[in-house]
This record gives C-alpha cells, sequence and structure tokens, in this order.
C-alpha cells in the first residue's frame, strides 16, 4: 500500500513542529533543464482533506519542479492535537515548514480553507511565495455579516448546547462514519461519480486516529471563537504577487457569487469559473485543472 502511495504523493516524511508530529510529501523534479530555474510548489487541503486529495495533480507537476504537500495539525497524518486551533496557527506551520524544508521562494496552491492560509501566509510572510492558487476562498467573516443581529443570541444559544462534549463526541462518532462522510461529499462534489470508494476512504481514515475525537472538539470550539479568522477582502486588496483563483460554479459549500467580488479586489488575481464543478475543482476534474494550471504558470 505505501508503495501505491508513494506514485501518487510521493516520499512521505514526519516532521516535528512545536513538539507535534507532522506529516508531509515531496516530490523530486524528474531530470530537466528547467528544474532548477523553476520554484517548487506547496499543496495544502481543504477542511477534513489530507495530502492523498491531490493524488491526480502531484504527479503532473513534479514532472518540471519539485513539489511538497502538507497535512495541517488536526487533519491527515498528522497529530490530532487538543489545542486551539486558528488559522494564524496554521500559518506559522506553514511558514515553519517553508524555512525548514524549502526556504526558497514558492507556489502555494490551497483548496478551502488551505486557500485561505495560504492567502494569509503570503500576507504575513512576503518573501515565501512568488505565485498563488486558490481553490475557493471561504471567509470566516462573512458569517457575522449573513446572521442578523438580533438572532445572534438564538444561534449562540443553540451552538452553546451543541457544544457540550457529550453531545460532541456522540456527534463525532457518527460524523466520521463512512456512509455519513460520502453523504457530506455528496452535497462538495457536483460530479457525483468522482465520489469513489477511495475518495471516501482518504476522508475516512484520519478520524479513527488516536486523540482524534479530541481534536475533533478542540476545533469545533475554535471555530467558535472571535479571533480564528480574519476578513479576506484587506488582504485581497494588498495582494502585490500573480494569483489565480479557482471557483466551481456549482459549489455548494462556499458561495460561487463571491468568486467575482472577490477578483474584483485586486487586478493581480485572475479568475477562472469552472462550469459544473463543485467545491474541489483539483479531484472533481484534475485533467482540465491541471491544464489550467500549467498554462497559468506559462
Amino acid at each position: 500500500m505505501e508503495q501505491y502511495w508513494h506514485h501518487r504523493i510521493g516520499q512521505q516524511r514526519d516532521w516535528v513542529w512545536r513538539g507535534w508530529q507532522i506529516r508531509y510529501s515531496y516530490l523530486m523534479a524528474k531530470q530537466s533543464p528547467e528544474v532548477d530555474l523553476l520554484p517548487p510548489m506547496i499543496f495544502l487541503h481543504g477542511f477534513g482533506a489530507a495530502i492523498e486529495h491531490w493524488r491526480y495533480n502531484l504527479p503532473v507537476f513534479s514532472e518540471k519542479r519539485r513539489v511538497y504537500a502538507l497535512d495541517l495539525l488536526g487533519f491527515g497524518g498528522s497529530r490530532k492535537a487538543a489545542t486551539n486551533y486558528t488559522i494564524n496557527l496554521w500559518v506559522e506551520q506553514l511558514h515553519d515548514f517553508w524555512v525548514s524544508i524549502i526556504n526558497q521562494p514558492v507556489i502555494l496552491v490551497g483548496n478551502s480553507i488551505g486557500s485561505l492560509i495560504c492567502l494569509m501566509a503570503v500576507a504575513k510572510y512576503p518573501d515565501m511565495a512568488q505565485k498563488l492558487i486558490m481553490l475557493t476562498l471561504p471567509d470566516i467573516s462573512l458569517r457575522q455579516e449573513v446572521i442578523p443581529r438580533w438572532l445572534f443570541p438564538v444561534v449562540t444559544g443553540i451552538e452553546n448546547f451543541v457544544a457540550s462534549p457529550p453531545l460532541l463526541n456522540t456527534l463525532f462518532k457518527i460524523v466520521r462514519r463512512p456512509w455519513v462522510i460520502k453523504r457530506w461529499l455528496g452535497l462538495a462534489y457536483y460530479n457525483q461519480d468522482r465520489i469513489t470508494d477511495e475518495l471516501v476512504n482518504i476522508i475516512a481514515g484520519p478520524p479513527q486516529d488516536n486523540d482524534a475525537d479530541q481534536a475533533f472538539l478542540s476545533l469545533f470550539k475554535s471555530l467558535r471563537r472571535p479571533g480564528f479568522g480574519q476578513p479576506v477582502a484587506p488582504i485581497l486588496t494588498e495582494l502585490t504577487i500573480p494569483t489565480l483563483l479557482i471557483w466551481g460554479k456549482k459549489d455548494r459549500i462556499i458561495p460561487p457569487s463571491l468568486a467575482k467580488l472577490f477578483a474584483e479586489l485586486n487586478p493581480c488575481i485572475d479568475l477562472i469559473e469552472l462550469e459544473d464543478v463543485g467545491h474541489c475543482p483539483h479531484d472533481e476534474c484534475p485533467k482540465e485543472f491541471n491544464q489550467i494550471i500549467t498554462n497559468w504558470l506559462k
């Protein structure tokens, strides 16, 4: 099995960060005159996903350059830590990984919350990246704008009730079951034929790890705290590097209507909207996605 994944996501390694075990993978570029000239790429998965979610993409881009993929703390093959999760915590993880392993300007590629982390990393550490590629972009602050002020006490009351540890532990035991995950993927993916047993296993495996229940409890609590994230619009406005924003028009997780709003904030942002594609363009239409990235990087 390890050999099987080696060809698809590269060499898997453990890296210790702040005392926590972090999994990453890399593929060395094949012999090419461009190898030393092209910046490496770092791929960052979305919420609940892992390195394996890039299985159709990493081998393609490793033809001419080094590629890396990183499991965020709390997800994939990384430690399921009981800590205060924030976007900034993951930004620091990404930056420290870059300093320790790569330490030269890269191309950052993120999906969903991975996009948000890459964006925040570029804003905080501008020397990290030459280019930025985002596949959908969540804005944590929009929750405040969507929910009417008078309704906040009701929503907060429901959240506090659900957030009790016994209820969350029961909820976690339910949501990590493969049949539940498959139904969730049916919402995230517009192309239902892309929801294979392999994909379900990729998403369903990490929640079975030791301490996964405690990490889930910590994540849920962290998501409800005001300091979890910050608005993206001011950061998008200040971008100075070439940026590609890809959005599936059938995304049912993050509204596709945000795509044009975000793209209009900065002339550095190129927007490509994909017909009949949902929340995970890299996995729903990998050939088209890979070609789009290849063409844009040229």
